[in-house]
C-alpha cells in the first residue's frame, strides 16, 4: 500500500531512506535547507554532493519547501543531524499533518538539554501523532544500494511501530519491533564515542586484540549510562547497541572512526572538521553523554579519555597509555 512520505534532512541518510522509500512504492517528498541542493537533485536524480552515484526514482521528489514536504504525510521521517533537529522540527510544526506519525533517524543527543531526539521532537511537534525511532546498524549507501540491512523501530504505541515496520520494510530492510525508545536511541548514540576511539586505536596500529579489548569495553561502557538511564539491558546487546557499535567501529565508512584515525595521525579536530561536510555526531555526543555520566555518578573512563583527544587536552597516544594503566577490576563489577 502507497503513502505519502515526507523526509526531513537531504545528507546521506535521510536521501537513502528517501531513495529506499520511493523505491518500495512509496510518494516520497525529500527535503532539503538549501534550495540549490534541492533544485540539483531535481535536475541531475542524484545528490552528488552527499550520497553520489546512486540514482533518485521517479517517486522521490526533492523540495526546498516545508509546507510542500509536508503536505498530507501520513509518515515524516526526520533525518537531519542533532544539532539541527529543534530549528527543523519548529519550522516544521505549522506544516505537519495533524495525529501525522514521526519517525526520527536522527542518531545523537542533544548537546546543552541532554535530551534525546525524540524528547526534542516531543516538545516542538506537540501535535504530532505518535513517534517512532529508527536505529541500527546501517550505512547510507549500502541501504540505497539494496544491500541487506537489519535495524529497530522503537516506539510507545504498539500498533505505529508495527505499521512503521509493515510500511518500511522491503527485500533489503527488515525490521525489528521494540518499546525501549530510550535503549534504542541511546544505544545509536553512544557508540558514536566508541567508535572514535576505534579510529584510534587503528590509526595507532594497535591491533585486533586492543580494538576487540576496546568495542567490549565500550559496550560495557555505553550499557551501564544507557541502564541508568533506563533502558534495558537486552536492547544493548541488540541491533541498536552492540550491532551498531560493530558496524562503526570497524566499517570503512563511519565517518566517527575516520575521525579517530584522523586523530592518531596527528591532525586536530579543527584541521578533520575543515576538510568534511560529513557530521561526525560522536563529536557533540561526547560532551552529553559525559555531562549525563556527571549527573548520575556513572564513569565513562573512554568517553572522557576521547573527550581529552577532542579537546587537545592530550594527543592520541597518551590516551590510550591512559585507559590501559587505569587501575584493574573485576570484570562485571
Amino acid at each position: 500500500m502507497s503513502h505519502r512520505i515526507g523526509v526531513l534532512g537531504s545528507g546521506s541518510w535521510g536521501t537513502a531512506l528517501a531513495v529506499h522509500l520511493a523505491g518500495t512504492g512509496h510518494d516520497v517528498r525529500l527535503w532539503a535547507r538549501d534550495a540549490s541542493l534541492a533544485s540539483a537533485m531535481a535536475s541531475s536524480r542524484e545528490n552528488r554532493h552527499y550520497l553520489p552515484g546512486i540514482a533518485l526514482p521517479a517517486a522521490l521528489h526533492p523540495t526546498a519547501d516545508l509546507a510542500t514536504a509536508l503536505a498530507a504525510a501520513q509518515f515524516v521521517v526526520v533525518a537531519v543531524p542533532s544539532h539541527g533537529v529543534r530549528s527543523v522540527a519548529r519550522a516544521a510544526a505549522a506544516h505537519l499533518p495533524v495525529r501525522c506519525a514521526v519517525v526520527s533517524a536522527t542518531k545523537g543527543l542533544e548537546e546543552h538539554s541532554l535530551l534525546r531526539m525524540s524528547e526534542v521532537l516531543r516538545q516542538e511537534l506537540p501535535n504530532c501523532g505518535e513517534l517512532v525511532v529508527l536505529s541500527g546498524p546501517s550505512f547510507a549507501g549500502e541501504l540505497a544500494r539494496t544491500l541487506p540491512t537489519a535495524l529497530v523501530a522503537a516506539g510507545g504505541s504498539g500498533a505505529v511501530v508495527e505499521a512503521v515496520m509493515v510500511h518500511f520494510r522491503s527485500p533489503a530492510l527488515r525490521l525489528y519491533g521494540s518499546s525501549d525508545v530510550i535503549g534504542v536511541e541511546l544505544g545509536g548514540s553512544l557508540k558514536n564515542i566508541i567508535a572514535i576511539a576505534a579510529g584510534v586505536v587503528e590509526g595507532l596500529g594497535l591491533g585486533h586484540n586492543a580494538l576487540a579489548a576496546l568495542i567490549t569495553r565500550g559496550l560495557a561502557e555505553l550499557s551501564r549510562l544507557a541502564v541508568a538511564l533506563g533502558a534495558q539491558p537486552a536492547t544493548l546487546s541488540g541491533l541498536a547497541g552492540l550491532g551498531d557499535l560493530v558496524l562503526t567501529c570497524t566499517g570503512d565508512l563511519s565517518r566517527n572512526r575516520k575521525l579517530g584515525l584522523a586523530l592518531a595521525g596527528g591532525q586536530s579536530l579543527h584541521e578533520f572538521l575543515a576538510q568534511t561536510r560529513m557530521v561526525a555526531e560522536g563529536v557533540r555526543t561526547t560532551a552529553a553523554a559525559l555531562a549525563l555520566s556527571a549527573r548520575h555518578g556513572i564513569e565513562l573512563p573512554i568517553a572522557s579519555g576521547m573527550s581529552d583527544v577532542l579537546a587537545g587536552r592530550c594527543d592520541a597516544q597518551t590516551a590510550i597509555r591512559n585507559l590501559m594503566g587505569r587501575k584493574q577490576k573485576l570484570e562485571h563489577a
